[in-house]
């Protein structure tokens, strides 16, 4: 067994595909697939599932994911002991679902590559279900995905809860909705709504919200970011978490704004997601400790009546 052939079992994990993980490793498909038959011949388990859509980590494979990642650990350590100038780069990847991407997690990669500069930081913006899917299955390290007060924790990840906010209806200020103190949930009938495709957690909330009355839904997309696009384009209303408004550079330019939702309750929670394992690589590890830094420090400010962000513990499962 030889340390590269881990190493190519976490990139081929990582990436989902044996042809991207060639690409980036600079090999061939074919010597990078035969590499890994070699080692699951070694081991005498298959530790990847390949299918036309791609390679993902078999159950055996995910048994073994913490001692493969605890190896090649050890082995960064004994490199860094022996003062090798030029050990292997980790790559740290999070998955996103593009909530306060202003307010923190561009803070934190800004910070975090400071400190770690041979460790490449790949940020992807994926629905809920995908992250989770990802977190399990050794795509992802870090996951940040919403969660609406009182949803259950998905069992098998730690979870840290980083920012509280409320629901806000995100438009243009020259937009009628911008008149209203807090906007009355009828009036989100009145124009077009940009929904969040179903998989985010704000697409389950506005439909949960309008409870079966027609809106008049002229876009659906992918992730906050796009959304607050759109709405500077006069394309429409949408609804997300306030964290993900208030401080964004197209709100302090004026091009967006934001109004509370008349008599709404609602919480959503910004939670920083890992899967459950025995060893945790040191680069996540201080990733995940610079998320949870820069979350006591993100209060969404300029609204009425909003929650001051706080940092929760590690959820219970």
């Amino acid at each position: 067994m030889r340390t590269e052939q881990l190493e190519y079992i976490t990139a081929v994990t990582r990436l989902g595909s044996l042809r991207r993980a060639a690409e980036e490793l600079r090999l061939s498909q074919p010597a990078l697939s035969e590499t890994v038959r070699n080692l699951e011949r070694e081991l005498g388990v298959d530790l990847l599932e390949r299918k036309r859509s791609g390679a993902t980590m078999s159950s055996s494979g995910r048994e073994l994911l913490p001692h493969i990642v605890e190896v090649l650990e050890a082995v960064d350590r004994l490199r860094a002991a022996a003062g090798e100038q030029h050990r292997i780069s980790r790559m740290v990847r999070v998955g996103t679902v593009n909530a306060a991407t202003v307010p923190l997690l561009l803070p934190v990669v800004r910070e975090f590559r400071a400190a770690h500069p041979v460790t490449q930081v790949e940020v992807v913006a994926a629905q809920q279900t995908d992250i989770h899917r990802g977190l399990l299955e050794g795509g992802f390290d870090l996951g940040l995905v919403n969660q609406l007060e009182g949803d259950d924790q998905p069992a098998g990840f730690e979870s840290t809860e980083l920012l509280r906010g409320r629901p806000v209806v995100c438009v243009r200020p020259d937009s009628a909705l911008a008149a209203y103190d807090a906007v009355p949930v009828a009036r989100l009938l009145d124009g077009p709504l940009i929904a969040m495709r179903s998989g985010y957690v704000m697409h389950r909330f506005v439909h949960r919200l309008l409870d079966g009355r027609g809106a008049s839904f002229a876009y659906s997309t992918d992730g906050a970011e796009l959304g607050k696009l759109m709405v500077a384009e006069g394309l429409g209303a949408t609804v997300l978490p306030d964290f993900s408004v208030v401080g964004d550079p197209l709100e302090r330019r004026g091009a967006i704004t934001c109004r509370p939702i008349a008599g709404d309750t609602t919480q959503v929670l910004l939670m920083l997601r890992r899967r459950r394992a025995d060893s945790v690589p040191q680069a996540a590890q201080d990733l995940h400790e610079a998320f949870v830094r820069h979350a006591r420090h993100v209060s969404p400010i300029g609204l009425p009546s909003l929650r001051t962000t706080h940092k929760g513990e590690m959820g219970a499962e």
